[in-house]
């Protein structure tokens, strides 16, 4: 049996060694085919794993809510009010233990952007106004100075805690604590506020805080950012907060702490299971989730697109088999002359588009990775070959031979011998 393998696989080598440059280049049609679908797929999944490692990195028993949709309002709440449907009273709530009890943390914040200036330099980035637990719920740490304190949300504070980024573009390699910077808000009128800077955080990198990064932010207590620098009241003059942010006990706990802030907000704003609330809740594996899908559906779509060129491919290998069948017709008659049975063609032509198929696949699964490689070297996104892409695109490419193949294979196996050895 083994005897017999061997010498199929030395006949096909043969027939295929016979005309060198024509069997490279209808490999090419599957390297190519092959290798694009290496690269894609390893990029997807690199892709992947990046935002699973960024959302991760801040834990998955995180829970925002957020103001909702602009369908929805509280009896007798006009349209102005819309976008400013979660109160700090909303928070504070949220913040008792009898109201959320599987929740240890929850930091309400208060997130506009503004012009922070100081001598020169100026950027215009995300503000947080918020309180003290901020940084445990989003594992901030802080590499010089402090982080907000009790007594700066209680007193209003003129104090700022500066991401490393932040830090960076406003002060260089200048020492930033003590240091005053300018904020100025965009569409107003009114003037500066100074704020002093207390204290810079670690550079953290990714999304660090569910939606944006740390590293480029300015954090100031709440009441500093709803009362000075925002004026963050809707039309009953309550103060506002543009989003809370609840960390459950453990993460098979988060679900739970969904769960209770969703009844405790539809309570305080008068709405029943079957109405839709001027709130959404979400969870921190919930955006994993989604993350997850959309970038494996992307990677699916253009590993679907990379296999249309390996299908080319396949049709150059039957046409070129094909040719090789019309060539090769004495051949066969003799073979067929001398006892070689038609299961005898039809397997030696099959396994010749097979190896051609199988060598394309390999030298394309090279040629992808090293692709892959290259443009994870650039940084932009990086690059995943895992075992399973490999044997897709393998096995896709052995596939693709032995489908091609049949056809041609076929034709071989069914010649007259009498006819073949008369063929000129």
């Amino acid at each position: 049996m083994i005897g017999n393998i061997q010498q199929i696989l030395r006949a096909a080598w043969d027939g295929l060694s016979a005309n060198k440059m024509r069997s490279a280049l209808t490999m090419l049609g599957v390297i190519i085919g092959v290798g694009a679908v290496i690269a894609l797929l390893s990029l997807g999944e690199g892709a992947q794993a990046e935002i699973t490692r960024q959302i991760s990195s801040i834990g998955t028993n995180l829970v925002f809510v957020a103001p909702g949709s602009m369908q929805s309002q509280r009896p007798g709440q006009s349209s102005a009010g819309l976008a400013a449907t979660l109160t700090y009273d909303d928070a504070l709530a949220a913040a008792d233990p009898r109201n959320v009890p599987d929740a240890k943390i929850v930091a309400p914040e208060y997130t506009s952007n503004a012009q922070i200036i100081f001598g020169d330099a100026d950027i215009n980035t995300a503000v947080v106004g918020t309180t003290p637990v901020y940084a445990e719920a989003f594992t901030l740490q802080v590499e010089s100075g402090r982080f907000l304190e009790d007594a700066d949300v209680n007193g209003r504070a003129s104090v700022a805690v500066l991401g490393s980024d932040a830090a960076t573009d406003l002060f260089g390699g200048f020492d930033p604590l003590g240091q005053k910077v300018r904020v100025t808000i965009p569409g107003t009128s009114g003037g500066r506020v100074s704020l002093t800077v207390v204290g810079v955080l670690t550079e953290k990198g990714g999304t660090s805080m569910g939606t944006t990064s740390s590293d480029d932010t300015v954090f100031v207590p709440i009441s500093t950012a709803q009362t000075r620098l925002f004026n963050a009241r809707n039309p009953w003059g309550e103060l506002i907060v543009t989003r809370i942010n609840a960390v459950a006990t453990s993460e098979d706990t988060a679900e739970a702490v969904e769960a209770q802030l969703e009844a405790l907000l539809r309570g305080r704003h008068d709405f029943t299971e079957d109405e839709d609330a001027d709130f959404m809740t979400v969870s921190q594996a919930d955006i994993l989730d989604m993350a997850n899908q959309v970038t494996a559906i992307m990677t699916a779509f253009l590993g679907a697109v990379a296999g249309i060129s390996l299908l080319v491919g396949g049709i150059g290998i039957m046409n070129i088999m094909l040719v090789s069948v019309t060539e090769r017709t004495r051949e066969i008659g003799l073979r067929k002359a001398v006892g070689a049975r038609r299961n005898d063609i039809l397997i030696q032509f099959l396994t010749e588009a097979v190896v051609l198929s199988l060598l394309g696949g390999m030298i394309g699964t090279l040629f992808g990775a090293g692709l892959a490689g290259l443009v994870a070297l650039t940084g932009v996104v990086d690059a995943l070959i895992t075992v399973n892409s490999i044997l897709l695109a393998v096995g896709f490419s052995f596939a693709v031979g032995l489908f091609f193949g049949i056809y041609p294979a076929n034709q071989a196996a069914r010649l007259n011998p009498i006819d073949a050895l008369r063929y000129e």
